[in-house]
């Protein structure tokens, strides 16, 4: 008897997953792809709340193949989807989360769009229940991009399919060490490393499911953690992507999801003793990572906080903290002739502070919405129009026997 490869492996984790895995394996059970091109791997990471005899019931009904392992917990989401990953035969991997559920075509669909393509790595549009789910990633459908010419980098979740050949290839694994961020890891070395990325955003494939107990990986974990996570996905950007624009533009996710919100107007709650260990975690990822292409790349009142950081100016930043805290609305400084404009939160041109302007300045985005602000003309429209005045000028040029000869 010949043994086909399924098409794609389902890997799913689960640890306390009840009562929401019913809802998941049932969202796997109702998918539009033939069965027989499914394999399921379920990994029971140590629960005690009837999660393994709810996989072990489902493994024996389910029309598709699949494989249920239970092990002593982990501790956290990575060893389970390496074990489900090691286990995979499919030529396409799909990491679903227990508390989560797909959508009815998901499954066929992402696969259909990485065959027809050829891309190693398919997202398809995720909407959120009872919980915030990323959004600025799906204004259009694209057969093939990449993390520098699209807004993929804001979706780093492992809820991706991705072609099992590429993290075979280059022995991608989750890592272990991290306790949160660990799937932002992986999912951007898969970027990184792909030969082209598709995004589907005319049909849900993934519904992101909120715990009414509140149990998210990304709502648990001390501050730490986040700093630990933010180092190894800083880390692996500037491993594999040289210094230089594409670099900064990647920087921007771990700068502003990961960093930014440790000194967020919470920082004014926290004690002494954690402002100055925040301060001192952040100092090494500043001193490294941070610099005014990174910045300019970010909103005024962003660039302004992770600017203080960087100076270690914690005294700076509570003000700014305070005024943000306020709902204060900055005034604007318009300067050359309205084409550059300044946000003025505190400390704007104070000397004592020492602050230098660039950072208060808008870029376009953030500028348009300052009254009397215009865009600068480009360079091309400004050279255009300075052959157009030599134009004029020669034309108006008195002959040579004319009175400007005489004189």
């Amino acid at each position: 008897m010949t043994v086909t490869q399924p098409d794609v492996s389902v890997i799913i984790g689960a640890y306390e997953a009840m009562p929401y895995l019913v809802e998941c394996l049932a969202s796997v059970e109702a998918q539009s792809i033939d069965p027989e091109r499914v394999e399921v791997v379920a990994v029971d990471d140590g629960s005690t709340d009837g999660t393994g005899a709810c996989l072990d019931e489902f493994a024996a009904r389910a029309p598709m193949a699949v494989t249920v392992v239970h092990q002593e917990n982990s501790g956290g989401p990575s060893g389970p989807r390496n074990v489900g990953l090691a286990k995979a035969a499919g030529r396409y991997v799909f990491f679903l989360d227990a508390d989560d559920r797909l959508g009815p075509e998901a499954l066929e669909r992402m696969v259909a769009m990485a065959d027809r393509n050829g891309t190693d790595v398919v997202l398809g549009k995720v909407e959120g229940i009872n919980r915030k789910a990323p959004r600025s990633m799906w204004g259009k459908t694209l057969d093939r991009t990449d993390v520098f010419s699209s807004n993929i980098k804001f979706t780093l979740s492992a809820q991706k399919l991705f072609r099992r050949d590429l993290l075979e290839r280059h022995g991608m694994r989750f890592d272990e060490s991290l306790f949160t961020g660990e799937d932002a890891l992986f999912t951007m070395e898969a970027y990184l490393r792909a030969d082209g990325v598709s995004v589907i955003s005319d049909y849900t494939c993934y519904y992101l499911v909120g715990r009414d107990d509140g149990k998210h990986v990304t709502k648990s974990g001390s501050y730490t953690l986040r700093f630990d996570s933010a180092r190894a996905l800083m880390g692996l950007i500037a491993e594999l992507v040289p210094a230089g624009s594409r670099r900064d533009s990647l920087m921007v996710r771990p700068f502003l999801v990961t960093v930014l919100p440790q000194f967020g107007p919470n920082f004014l709650r926290n004690s002494e003793e954690v402002r100055a260990n925040k301060l001192a975690l952040a100092k090494p990822l500043m001193d490294a990572y941070w610099n005014e292409g990174v910045a300019y790349r970010l909103k005024v009142h962003e660039r302004l906080r992770l600017h203080l950081v960087a100076q270690q100016r914690p005294d700076l930043l509570m003000d700014v903290l305070e005024f943000i805290r306020a709902k204060k609305e900055p005034a604007p400084h318009l300067e050359k002739r309205g084409t550059r404009a300044y946000l003025a939160y505190p400390h704007f041109r104070s000397r004592q502070a020492g602050v230098p302007d660039w950072v208060y300045l808008a870029e376009p985005r953030e500028a348009r919405a300052v009254p009397g602000w215009r865009r600068t003309p480009s360079a091309s429209f400004l050279r255009r129009a300075a052959r157009r005045i030599r134009r004029m000028l020669r034309q108006r040029r008195p002959a040579s026997g004319g009175r400007a000869a005489a004189a």
